[in-house]
């Protein structure tokens, strides 16, 4: 059987960015971009573990390749499933410290989430007390190898959040001065593609 790289986009993001790390893999590898439609972390969770059963039966080793929320998605979703390594960029690993820095930043108490049960923000995304209390009630736990990329200016995840993160899994963190949560400038992905090269 052939080996796989599976990548799964962020927020916003599209499939045929897994093109991007073709170039890393001979053609003992498929390159599939995993085009998930869920946005609620149960329906995820369902999702993925089914589209990665599916990948498991029909390829020998598998390496994940995730982005943002997509990379949540995964650690709450795949810890229990062989995958030689998985490559995270940007990952979201504190989703609960993000719900409760936005509810801070509009002044909404935690009462008055649960009265409401959902509140639209000015931005545009829900809260949700059902998120919430999904959130706190199934904790990460991952034993996979794991890379990180992470950039100094991230305004979804502080230094010291994905730091703590890392070192709970064991995993390696490299970090980016001048990079963003969504790596796509010039300079942002040579780093990225020179990180990729040494770790993978």
């Amino acid at each position: 059987m052939k080996n796989a790289v599976v990548y799964i986009h962020g927020k916003g993001g599209s499939v045929d960015e897994a093109h991007h790390y073709e170039k890393f893999f001979n053609y003992e590898y498929d390159i599939i971009g995993f085009d998930y439609k869920s946005k609620l972390p149960w329906e995820a969770k369902a999702e993925f573990q089914k589209y990665f059963t599916d990948i498991f039966s029909r390829y020998n080793e598998v390496i994940l390749i995730a982005n943002s929320i997509g990379a949540y998605f995964s650690l709450i979703s795949l810890s229990e499933n062989f995958i030689k390594k998985a490559m995270f960029v940007s990952p979201i690993v504190d989703m609960e410290n993000l719900i409760l820095n936005i509810m801070s930043r509009l002044n909404i108490s935690e009462e008055k989430l649960y009265k409401e049960k959902t509140i639209t923000t000015p931005f545009g995304e829900n809260l949700s007390w059902e998120y919430l209390s999904y959130v706190r009630n199934n904790p990460i736990t991952w034993d996979i190898p794991t890379n990180i990329l992470y950039a100094k200016n991230d305004n979804m995840t502080s230094l010291e959040t994905m730091t703590n993160f890392a070192n709970k899994i064991n995993a390696n963190i490299t970090i980016m001065d001048n990079g963003e949560h969504f790596f796509h400038k010039k300079e942002q992905m040579i780093f990225l593609d020179n990180w990729f090269k040494e770790f993978i």
